[in-house]
């Protein structure tokens, strides 16, 4: 029982820590108040531990879910929505929607499985341009607190990679401690106790097209998609249509408390799946089950968490938001250019992403996406006139 509980503890405090600043920067980034990220954040947290411990005691099968970092990262860079944060979280809702039909009606997961990869890997690496800045920008801006943070991480990438971004955390809350102790003390405590915040949906056509279908994308294709490979690489075959199905109701449920999203876990499943969490394959569910609880734990403790962020000195937090999503940005960039065909339509996917000019009310994300797959089906088509030329 120790290693796949060790396993599934290890598991669970690395998917909480090492981006749970993300999610309260997408969803602040979209209209939420302090209250209501940390009420979102609560709400993924303890839904992506209960989806976890549903999915592995169902099946046996050592099954961990996320939160989308990848879509955190996207709201972020949305900004203001059209209709405020009650559209923002209709378009969550809708993203719930969309993945429970994707596990349900197997057309709309093969039309969404036609969408170019290079494509949709240069819109989620122009998305996180802007925010990978982050350390960079946060140095110039306040030295003395940024700088030992990227030590740190730095050194842990070098000695300890997967602690890297929890132990970059770490030492931004050391920094956050040392800068209040040196701060006159505040008038009163501010609340730590769990609290939830619940907010009517809406819908507007922006926030269709500028959040939930970017959302939605982004979701299947950087964390269900890889999920499912992540899984089948270790041996292990994911039940599709009740893993979408479960992950996309969690997702209709967190989003009135303002949770963004739920989904399979792509980097952290092997934590669990792995042999880290014992040599007898059948019994490593019991890691998956582990990090569910720790999940949830951890989502007990996310107003705690977010009037801790809420103190931290000028520009560190956005340095620690980037760093933990530099990975994936060097991930998806190099996954966007692998092929020479499709490098002029994703340099252009990710330079229109990474501007963050939104137009007619819609997000920068959406009209990537779209001019990238016109450029690329016009290049196609040229090449296509050539070759019959030539022959």
């Amino acid at each position: 029982m120790l290693r796949p509980v060790s396993a599934g503890i290890i598991s669970g405090l690395v998917a909480f820590t090492s981006s749970f600043v993300v999610v309260l920067a997408g969803l602040e980034g979209v209209g939420a108040s302090p209250a209501q990220a940390a009420s979102g954040l609560l709400a993924v947290s303890v839904l992506m531990g209960l989806c976890s411990m549903l999915l592995s005691l169902r099946t046996r099968l050592p099954i961990t879910v996320a939160w989308s970092t990848p879509g955190a990262a996207l709201l972020a860079a949305t900004g203001a929505v059209d209709g405020g944060w009650p559209a923002a979280v209709g378009a969550f809702v809708l993203v719930g929607v969309l993945i429970v039909l994707t596990g349900l009606v197997p057309a709309l997961g093969a039309l969404m499985a036609r969408i170019p990869t290079p494509i949709a890997q240069a819109m989620l690496a122009g998305v996180l341009f802007q925010l990978c800045l982050g350390p960079v920008l946060g140095v110039a801006a306040n030295p003395l607190a940024v700088a030992p943070v990227i030590v740190v991480w730095a050194l842990a990438q070098r000695l300890a990679p997967r602690w890297a971004s929890p132990l970059a955390f770490l030492a931004a809350s050391v920094v956050i401690v040392a800068s209040l102790t040196a701060a006159p003390s505040p008038s009163a405590a501010p609340p730590l106790l769990p609290a939830v915040e619940l907010t009517v949906p809406t819908l507007t056509v922006g926030a269709v097209v500028g959040v939930a279908l970017p959302l939605y994308l982004v979701t299947m294709a950087s964390q269900n998609v890889p999920g499912v490979a992540v899984m089948r690489s270790l041996g292990y075959e994911v039940p599709w249509r009740a893993s979408m199905v479960t992950t996309g109701l969690g997702t209709m449920v967190g989003a009135p408390l303002g949770g963004h999203g739920v989904n399979l876990a792509a980097i952290t499943a092997a934590l669990a799946a792995g042999p880290e969490a014992g040599e007898d394959r059948e019994r490593r569910w019991i890691a998956s089950t582990t990090s569910g609880v720790v999940l949830v734990l951890c989502g007990l403790g996310a107003t705690a968490f977010a009037q801790l962020i809420a103190l931290a000195p000028e520009g560190l937090i956005p340095a620690v938001a980037g760093l933990a999503l530099l990975g994936t940005f060097v991930a998806s960039l190099r996954s966007a250019l692998a092929e020479r065909e499709e490098q002029l339509p994703a340099g252009v996917t990710v330079l229109i992403a990474a501007s963050g000019i939104a137009a007619a009310g819609i997000s920068a994300a959406f009209w990537a996406l779209l001019v990238g797959l016109a450029l690329r089906a016009l290049l196609r088509a040229g090449r296509r006139t050539g070759s019959a030329h030539s022959r």
